[in-house]
């Protein structure tokens, strides 16, 4: 079975992935492979140089998230070009990851996708686990965690598509507005109902 993990800009969601590793089950995190897709020397970096020039670029010859947020942030036909570059790398390396598990015999594999509405990624998995939080938690979260201007965190939950209309397609939410603890006694209840799906 394949499980989708998303949610919003801080809405604790690298938590709850968390929590799943440590129940032993496989987790393909998007984010990360998507750094892994744009380390120095890959085909995907060297793309990016090429369109976006050498202020990318960091010193050590690592990309500048940075510089190329500010780029892309504020124009989205940029944004846009950044995307043709880099998802191809991320589902290519993603597909490799999932036959690695399944050839480890793997029956359970969650796909952590930060943006998978927003990509449109519903073919990937068979079900989706959104954690929530409503807007004013997810904006203070913000605030607190990227000490960011209120105008940045705000343009930056703009960006995404709202928690309330993502929660309509998702099959299971998880409120993460409150204790840890309340968050995985959720997560756990999730998935004793996947398994019996199975």
């Amino acid at each position: 079975m394949f499980i989708g993990l998303t949610g919003g800009i801080a809405s604790g969601k690298s938590t709850v992935s968390k929590m799943i590793r440590e129940m032993g089950i496989p987790v393909i995190d998007a984010d990360q492979v998507a750094r892994d897709v744009v380390e120095p020397g890959t085909k995907a970096l060297q793309a990016i140089y090429d369109h976006f020039g050498p202020t990318i670029i960091n010193e050590d010859g690592t990309l500048s998230r940075k510089k190329l947020g500010a780029i892309i942030f504020e124009d989205p036909k940029e944004r846009q070009v950044l995307n043709e570059i880099v998802h191809p790398a991320v589902r290519k390396r993603m597909g490799e990851l999932k036959q690695f598990y399944l050839d480890k015999e793997e029956t359970t594999i969650v796909y952590d996708i930060p943006l998978l509405y927003e990509s449109d990624l519903f073919h990937l998995v068979e079900k989706v686990i959104l954690v929530y939080v409503d807007a004013k938690t997810q904006l203070q979260r913000l605030l607190n965690r990227d000490s960011a201007g209120l105008t940045d965190a705000k343009q930056r939950i703009a960006s995404q598509i709202p928690l309330i209309d993502k929660r309509e397609r998702a099959d299971y939410v998880i409120d993460n507005s409150f204790t840890i603890e309340e968050t995985k006694k959720q997560l756990d209840l999730v998935f004793e109902q996947l398994l019996t799906e199975k």
